[in-house]
């Protein structure tokens, strides 16, 4: 390919200037220059192209036939150059961030409100990560993490949400009254395949309840928290559920927790590297999870 031949891109900058105003002067206002500085760049533009662009008066530049042609092919230039640029401008610079958290607390309390984020934060991209292991919070994996246990990790910034209490629930179709009950219905139970979260279970809760002739351990086992909740909305069983992620359907009395005793569990925490705090985008994740803390039914 031909290389291009062109002028001195300051001297055509200084021309362009200089022409539209009909003075020297105003050129330099306008670029920041002196005169002097703007009359120099004029006579090595007409030295390099070899002919004259302006006639010049005592107050008032005239361009000659010449110095019109080349204005009008350089205004062209211009033009389109400003416009290329302000397109390119006018498109936001998009930035995103990845959230690692459970399915759970993703569907049941972060989705619905991820509109909320967007509306805060219209050039931040949230990516959902979703999934019972623990991942590293490196850029890669993902950034910020909601995660279920003590709040003690090295190196990470902890930010407790809420405390977890599980409730037996059910759909009020069952017509549950007093745990005796559960002898004669399906219990549906929550175990991750890793075994490092959900370790609170029907077990866990007969033995605080000592039920007489309930079995603990029968019925169909989930690995997905929301399955199970939908099951139970269906009608299949009873569940021990966190009451927290099913205060809508409470509300709404599509479920219902008609007895006790309510089984403590760790609580979640917001999580990320300690040598990130004070990012944009993580004190924007920050600030919206905080926020919908008060939406939840702990």
């Amino acid at each position: 390919m031909t290389a291009r031949v062109l002028p001195p891109l300051t001297a055509v900058r200084a021309f362009e200037a200089a022409a539209r105003h009909r003075s020297a002067k105003r050129a330099a206002e306008e670029l920041s220059v002196t005169p002097t500085a703007i009359s120099h760049q004029l006579r090595a533009l007409e030295t390099w192209l070899g002919a004259a662009l302006f006639v010049r008066k005592p107050r008032q530049l005239e361009l000659t036939a010449t110095g019109h042609e080349l204005l009008a092919e350089v205004t062209g230039a211009f033009d389109g150059l400003a416009a290329a640029v302000a397109k390119i401008r006018a498109v936001p610079v998009r930035r995103s961030i990845i959230l690692s958290t459970t399915p759970a607390v993703a569907a049941r309390w972060l989705l619905p409100h991820a509109g909320l984020l967007a509306s805060q934060h219209p050039g931040l991209d949230l990516h959902f990560h979703v999934t019972h292991e623990p991942v590293a919070l490196d850029g890669h994996g993902a950034d910020i993490a909601i995660r279920y246990g003590s709040g003690r990790w090295p190196g990470l910034a902890a930010h407790r949400l809420f405390d977890t209490v599980f409730v037996p629930a059910c759909s009020p179709a069952l017509r549950l009254r007093r745990p005796a009950d559960l002898v004669r219905h399906t219990l549906l139970h929550f175990r991750p395949g890793n075994g490092r979260s959900g370790a609170v279970g029907w077990p866990e809760w007969q033995k605080l309840a000592g039920v007489p002739g309930l079995d603990a351990q029968a019925g169909p086992v989930f690995s997905d928290e929301t399955h199970t909740v939908a099951a139970t909305l269906a009608g299949q069983g009873v569940a021990l559920v966190a009451r927290a992620l099913i205060g809508d359907e409470l509300r709404r009395g599509t479920l219902v927790t008609p007895f006790g005793p309510p089984l403590p569990g760790k609580p979640f925490h917001l999580v990320y590297p300690e040598a990130r705090r004070g990012e944009a985008e993580i004190e924007a994740v920050r600030a919206w999870v905080l926020g919908l803390v008060p939406l939840l039914d702990g």
